[in-house]
Formats: structure tokens, C-alpha cells, sequence
């Protein structure tokens, strides 16, 4: 088995193109672990975030990215009962080494099933803003039936909340960039607001005709989602996707409205085991939805893995909904 692989390594806090491609010897994985050959790497926004802000459990040399799919190549001690060169997809846990490299060491325990019909760069595309989504889904209680307003709706987060949601018969809304608007509108939303209007509130309010929603879900960040408070009615909740809210913006005993925060990342460290085994699971039945057409995924761009640092350097620059990947073999 090979002992060398190829890593593109942070050396410090600046952009995507400061990352440096480096081989370096795979370390021996844990009893709990498994060794992922890397097929495909899905890149994130938060992946050129954390190399722009840098995360206090990196040092020079260590690997960023969150995203990837592969086949298993080796398993740890206590890992027996995963197949080797079973094709999986991953989220990593930022603390170790990450997914921009031709091979990665994972949790056992934190692997979902790839289902055959579905191809490489759709599974390395799912991990991050689906479960995401699918998290921010489980923050509102009992959905069917109430108002729901998706911001930002157009990215690959938004955009799998938004199908999430219609599947379970909430009545959404959503603000996006005009030009998704006709397809939300074939999807079921009720109705798409372009973002860029400076008087999108005052539109979606007319349009609500003195009612609220029951819940708010943002995708940009906490000091958006906190603008948009006064637009939920009477205990309703604001979910916070990018950043949080760490204070009510609204008067003390009024609409009594529940905020929450979305951190996906924090389940390697903060989950119970149930927790991870539900997840995956949860991710799982979602990749079989998307394989067999009842969910989509945003489209994506593919670049090759000796210009990976270029294509994040892009993304950043170009901050446009389309998935971003990288081909690794």
C-alpha cells in the first residue's frame, strides 16, 4: 500500500492560492478510523473561510477541506465491519487533517454509503450543504402547513433546504438571485424574491398581507438573519445558518421567538455516537433520494486536483451558486 500521497498544505491565514501542494507520508490510522483513496473533492465556502481565518487546531503543513468521496482502502482495528473499497462520501472533522489531498484518514463512524446510481461528483457535492440542511430542517417542529422563508436561497444549501421543505409540505418562500426564480416557482415555492431589491421586506410583507412567518431560515449571515427577526410571528423561530444570532433582536415578552444555530462541523466533537449514526443514516436516505431523482443537487464545476488552489481562489472570487468540485482520479 502506498505510504506517500499528495496534500495541498495551509501554512498560515490568507487566501485559497497560498496553499501549497506538498507529498507527505500517510500516517498510520486508529483503531476507529478508515483510510478514504479520494475520487472526488467537494470544495465550500467555509473551506476558503478557515484558510482566510485559520482554526486553532492548525499548525503548517495541515490539510484543509470538508468534502470528499472515494473507496475505502484500509480500516482500523475496530473497523472490521466496513468493506474495503466500498465507495463513500465524507465530512471531515476540522481538528485533523482534511479532504484536499488523494487520500484521507476519517471516523469510521462518520462514512455514508455511496448508492451505485449515483455518480462521483454528485456524492463529493452532497456532504456539507445538504446535512447542513437537513440539520436546519430539524430546528422547526412540526413543519407542514406553515410559512417559511429560505434567505439566500439560491447557494447549494438553500437550495437543498428549499426541496427539504417543500417535501414536507411547509409553504416556502424564498430570496434568491432572479435568475433561480422560475425554478423555485416550478418547484412549489409560493413566492421568489430577488435579494437585490432594496425593498424586498416591504414586497414579502405586502404579499403576507399583515401575517408572519413561522419561521425564518438564513443562509448568510447573523447579522442578516437578525434583520429579518421582526418578520416572524409569535413564537416562531429564526434559524442562523452562517454565524449566529447570540441575542434576541426583539423586546424582552413580546413574540417570544426561539433562535438557532447550525454548525455541522461541531458533531465530530459535541455529537454522541447515536447522534453521528443518525446522521449518517439521515445522509444516506438523502443520497438515495437524490440518486433516484426526488432531490437535486445544485450543478457543478470541475477542475483537476493540481489546480485546486486556483479553483477555490475562484470560487471565492465569484461567490456564484454553482457546486465547485475537484477531480482526483
Amino acid at each position: 500500500m502506498e505510504t506517500k500521497a499528495k496534500f495541498w498544505c495551509w501554512q498560515k491565514k490568507g487566501e485559497p492560492t497560498d496553499l501549497i501542494l506538498k507529498e507527505k507520508e500517510i500516517r498510520e490510522i486508529g483503531d476507529n478510523e478508515v483510510l478514504i483513496q479520494n475520487s472526488v473533492i467537494g470544495l465550500n465556502p467555509v473551506d476558503w473561510k478557515l484558510i482566510e481565518w485559520g482554526h486553532p487546531a492548525w499548525s503548517s503543513d495541515s490539510v484543509p477541506g470538508v468534502d470528499g468521496m472515494g473507496v475505502i482502502l484500509k480500516v482500523g482495528r475496530n473497523m472490521t465491519h466496513l468493506r474495503i473499497g466500498s465507495r463513500v462520501c465524507y465530512h471531515t472533522d476540522l481538528s485533523k487533517d482534511g479532504s484536499f489531498s488523494t487520500h484521507t484518514i476519517v471516523s469510521g463512524n462518520a462514512l455514508m454509503y455511496v448508492p451505485d446510481k449515483l455518480s462521483d461528483t454528485a456524492a463529493a457535492s452532497f456532504p456539507c450543504p445538504s446535512l447542513t440542511a437537513w440539520q436546519a430542517l430539524q430546528k422547526i417542529p412540526n413543519i407542514a402547513g406553515k410559512k417559511v422563508l429560505v434567505s439566500g436561497a439560491g447557494g447549494s444549501v438553500g437550495y437543498f433546504l428549499t426541496q427539504l421543505l417543500l417535501e414536507a409540505n411547509a409553504r416556502v418562500y424564498v430570496t434568491a438571485s432572479e435568475k433561480h426564480h422560475a425554478e423555485f416557482l416550478k418547484m412549489g415555492v409560493i413566492q421568489a424574491i430577488d435579494y437585490k431589491d432594496n425593498n424586498w421586506k416591504r414586497t414579502i410583507k405586502n404579499h403576507l398581507n399583515g401575517d408572519s412567518f413561522e419561521a425564518i431560515i438564513d443562509t448568510v449571515s447573523g447579522e442578516h438573519a437578525t434583520g429579518m427577526a421582526s418578520l416572524i410571528g409569535y413564537y416562531g423561530h429564526l434559524v442562523a445558518i452562517q454565524d449566529r444570532v447570540g441575542q434576541s433582536p426583539l423586546p424582552a415578552f413580546t413574540t417570544c421567538i426561539s433562535l438557532h444555530e447550525v454548525a455541522l462541523g461541531a458533531f465530530h466533537k459535541y455529537g454522541s455516537p447515536q447522534q453521528i449514526s443518525e446522521l449518517m443514516q439521515q445522509g444516506e436516505l438523502l443520497l438515495h433520494k437524490i440518486a433516484s431523482g426526488t432531490l437535486r443537487i445544485r450543478d457543478n464545476k470541475v477542475e483537476t486536483f493540481d489546480n485546486l488552489a486556483k479553483h477555490l481562489a475562484e470560487m471565492k472570487a465569484n461567490n456564484i451558486q454553482t457546486k465547485y468540485l475537484i477531480k482526483v482520479s
